[in-house]
């Protein structure tokens, strides 16, 4: 504590209550009470100013600890001498001497204290501070958000008041400007959750509000969590010391080495009001900024601070100037009061802490002092808050760079464009979400669109061959008026397929609404046409089935009957959709998915992707009623087809193919539907699933109604045209198309026979040639009869020519046995078999051509031998001893050995 021994009639005492040691808080008094000093010196020093006075300044250390502040504050209240007014340190303590001082009458002036709460003139009446308030760098703060297109912060505090009373402001001024703020997280000692949360809520710009110790911890969470480089910015606040982030790591146990405190506070911003008088212009001192920053450096190197000789000065070294200039308000104002109070008979020393007359003059010459002191222009707002301009650095390479000032009051941004950011970009505020539409793929459309105009094309063809052929019983028993409107119905289905792959690549929003009405009418009507007329045939064939034979045949298929059931489908759907378009319409929504990050981007961008759907407020109730409908409606038909599958009718006659068609239809649909419902999410499933139900559904349906009628024109192109047709049964035709198909295979039969007796006439023609050749080789003469006989046999085509005389053969066989039998032979070996049989096989094949009556015409049959003297004999011209043939007719040949049959096959001969 200093004081002067002179005589106290000549001394005006304040007091002062610094932070110069503790482990919290701001501990800024260890430069600013030598400050505070060297003010005071200048102040004794001037002749003008308190003549006959000297100013005294009694102090005390507090810590930065407002129960210790306040018992500071009480001790130089009780104690002697009397305190004129009393000079504040940090925000805690102020806050708690600021109430209190009230009290006592006494003015308060702050030189450390930026604590909005500060600025309450309900709470703390007589304060004043040359230190501006916190909230002066929320304006600043906003403005730079603005500057650089931010939009969405996150702050993260100290639970301390004077930061409490700051976020407060700032959620105001965001509020105002339109900025979001993302989070608020707050913490007493131990950051570390907070930081994590931050993490979580992926924050990018964030604006930190703690004391210099905390801001070592949090820069180290910051280290470890990866908050900070490329796409991240941090506010910090800007009175603390260079190198703050370097020092007392150790002693704070931080579990971070200094690179690491170095790369995490790489590239942060901070915002604080202008400390020093940036002109280089002579103050109410009689002294420039840089001549008192000389001074200060030099007294503080007297005191041991010898660390300012490698550029780490002392804490409260940028606050420096503000109780510099404190001390010199408070001299100027006590210098008016004196002088009011001059005029009125009174002094200074007539002050007692409850003459509420002089510390209300105090307190007016306080409010309206103004000069400049080496901090800048000084002057005070209705609230006591200091006037003052805020500048702007960046941590840069471990240097701070200034970027620029703002002036509050003007609202003015001197900006000299010196920011550097990683990547050379302005990072963002947030991650960038981009909508991406999900859409079918142009591949699959195309190909479902393709097949669907084939189809479109096949039905109008058919729909065609349904006109031209229209006269054939075939195509009236089928009724192909109601084969038309299936044939309609599936032109609908193809063409709602084009409907169900269009979406917002080719619709815009405003014409959405109309393709989802289009959709549901064009698929309603096209299965109500399509299904509906097979539904009403097998119904109809149901009916018939059902009644007796006499009725059945009794009772006419009239159309009208068809079309009416047809029709009353269709209604159905009219006032089902009409009513469902009316009350409910359908509207264009969007199903957003899960957020998916890019490959080919470096940029902080996200997709989100969108799927459009057509849907209204009770869509679920609608495709209820519809799918009821429907699907009754299916179940009725299978049902029918069931009862109907054997049954045939001559006035329906592709029942059963209208059966098959109600089971293709039936089943694709009952399982189409849901599976499209689960499925929805995923647009090219969903089509493709869709898609392909119609498309198979309308191609098969066509297939098995019209390709049976198709190939029956193409087989029988000339149909009979009758005017009874109407008399004809099926049967009738059936037989009829029978008997054509036999007289067809009976002129292929015809034509194989006329083939094979050519190929038999050239054969006989070549061995009638070869046969001349060997006779008139040999001389032989073949009777008139026996010509005759061949010729007969010649013409008979059909059979084999037999040109071997059996009676002959016998005859030859039966004397050769005989032979055997007169020779006495005991054993007839096969050596003598060998032998007789190859000279009778040698007379045969010389003689077989010859009569047998020469050999045979004898009463008594003659051995081989004998036989073929006599025709040897013959042949030479000498008379045969045979009888003629009445004698050999009349011999008794009861006697004869039978004649052994041996078959001598006609390739044998």
């Amino acid at each position: 504590m200093d004081s002067d021994h002179v005589d106290d009639e000549k001394v005006l005492h304040i007091g002062g209550i610094f932070p110069i040691n503790g482990t919290s808080g701001w501990q800024g008094g260890q430069a600013c009470q030598p400050a505070a000093m060297l003010a005071l010196q200048d102040v004794n020093e001037r002749a003008d100013l308190l003549r006959g006075y000297r100013l005294n300044l009694v102090w005390n250390d507090s810590l930065c600890d407002p129960g210790l502040g306040a018992a500071v504050m009480y001790e130089l209240l009780y104690n002697a001498p009397m305190k004129l007014m009393l000079l504040g340190g940090c925000s805690t303590v102020s806050t708690t001497i600021g109430e209190a001082a009230k009290m006592w009458n006494l003015i308060v002036v702050s030189f450390g204290s930026s604590s909005p709460a500060l600025s309450d003139r309900k709470r703390f009446p007589t304060f004043f501070r040359t230190h501006p308030s916190a909230t002066v760098h929320n304006p600043t703060r906003v403005k730079l958000m603005k500057k650089f297109g931010w939009t969405r912060i996150a702050i993260l505090q100290q639970a301390e008041e004077v930061f409490i009373s700051t976020v407060e402001d700032l959620e105001i001024e965001c509020k105002m400007n339109g900025i979001e703020i993302l989070t608020r997280q707050s913490f007493l000692n131990d950051p570390t959750d907070a930081v994590k949360n931050l993490k979580r809520q992926d924050a990018r710009i964030v604006v930190g509000l703690f004391y210099v110790v905390a801001a070592r911890r949090v820069l180290c969470e910051i280290y470890k969590n990866n908050l900070y480089g490329k796409g991240k910015v941090w506010f910090f606040i800007g009175w603390y010391e260079n190198g703050w982030y370097e020092r007392h790591l150790k002693e704070e146990n931080l579990n971070c080495t200094i690179d690491q405190m170095r790369a995490a506070a790489e590239g942060h911003l901070t915002t604080e009001a202008i400390m020093w008088n940036q002109d280089d212009k002579i103050t109410i001192a009689n002294t420039t900024s840089d001549q008192f920053r000389k001074r200060l450096v030099k007294d503080l190197l007297n005191r041991g601070y010898d660390s300012i000789l490698d550029d780490i000065y002392p804490e409260g070294y940028q606050e420096a100037p503000l109780a510099y200039d404190a001390i010199w308000s408070m001299a100027l104002a006590l210098n008016v009061t004196m002088e009011k109070l001059a005029q009125q008979g009174k002094t200074l020393h007539d002050f007692t802490y409850s003459n509420s007359d002089i510390a209300d003059q105090i307190y007016d010459a306080m409010n309206a002092t103004q000069f400049l002191g080496v901090s800048g222009r000084v002057a005070f707002k209705t609230d006591g808050s200091r006037v003052a301009w805020t500048q702007v650095e960046q941590l840069y390479r471990g240097q701070y760079k200034l970027l620029g000032f703002y002036d509050v009051q003007t609202d003015n941004l001197t900006w000299f464009n010196e920011e550097k950011w990683e990547g050379n970009k302005v990072p963002q505020d947030r991650t960038i979400i981009k909508s991406e539409l999900r859409t079918i793929s142009l591949g699959l459309f195309i190909a479902m669109s393709c097949i669907s105009t084939l189809g479109i094309l096949v039905s109008l063809f058919l729909l065609l061959f349904s006109c031209l052929y229209s006269h054939r019983r075939m195509m009236r028993m089928s009724h192909p008026a109601c084969n038309n409107v299936t044939l309609g119905g599936t032109i609908l289905c193809f063409s709602s397929v084009f409907l169900l792959g269009l979406d917002g690549r080719y619709i815009d929003e405003d014409h959405f609404p109309y393709l989802c009405t289009a959709r549901a009418w064009v698929l309603s009507f096209g299965f109500s046409l399509g299904y509906g007329s097979l539904f009403s045939k097998i119904w109809r064939v149901h009916r018939l089935s059902t009644k007796s034979k006499t009725e059945s045949k009794q009772t006419s298929v009239d159309p009208w009957k068809i079309y009416v059931m047809v029709g009353v489908l269709v209604v159905i759907d009219v006032v089902v959709l009409s009513v469902w378009q009316g009350v409910d319409p359908m509207m264009r929504t969007r199903e957003t998915f899960p957020l998916e990050i890019p490959e080919d981007t470096e940029d902080d961008v996200k997709i989100m992707p969108q799927l459009e759907h057509c849907e209204s407020a009770h869509s679920n109730i609608w495709l209820g009623t519809l799918y009821s409908i429907k699907g009754l409606l299916l179940i009725l038909g299978l049902f029918l087809a069931y009862e109907t599958r054997s049954v045939k009718l001559d006035k329906i006659n592709d029942s059963r193919l209208v059966g098959m068609s109600i089971y293709n239809v039936a089943v694709l649909c009952i399982i189409t539907a849901p599976v499209t419902l689960l499925v929805s999410s995923q647009q090219d499933a969903s089509f493709a699933f869709a898609a392909l139900a119609i498309i198979f559904c309308c191609f098969l349906s066509q297939a098995l109604i019209f390709v049976p009628k198709i190939m029956e024109v193409v087989h029988n192109p000339r149909e009979r045209v009758d005017s009874t047709d109407h008399g004809s049964s099926r049967e009738e035709e059936e037989r009829y198309q029978a008997l054509v198909a036999e007289n067809e295979d009976i002129l292929k039969l015809i034509a194989e026979k006329e083939e094979k007796i050519k190929l038999l006439k050239e054969k006989i023609s070549q061995r009638s040639a070869s046969v001349s050749r060997d006779a008139a080789s040999l001389n032989h003469v073949v009777t008139s009869e026996t010509q005759a006989r061949l010729r007969q046999d010649e013409s008979k085509f059909a059979q084999p020519i037999q040109l071997v005389d059996h009676n002959l053969v016998d005859c030859i066989r039966a004397n050769a046995f005989r032979e055997a039998m007169e020779s006495g032979v005991p054993i007839i070996d096969i050596v003598w078999i060998a032998k007789k049989l190859r000279r009778s096989e040698d007379w045969v094949s010389g003689n077989w051509r010859r009569g047998y009556t020469f050999c045979v015409g004898k009463t008594q049959p003659t051995s081989t031998a004998s036989c073929v003297s006599e025709v040897e004999n013959k042949d030479k011209g000498v008379p045969s001893s045979r009888p003629n043939s009445s004698e050999a007719a009349s011999t008794d040949t009861s006697s004869m050995v039978p004649r052994i049959n041996f078959d001598i096959s006609e390739s044998y001969l």
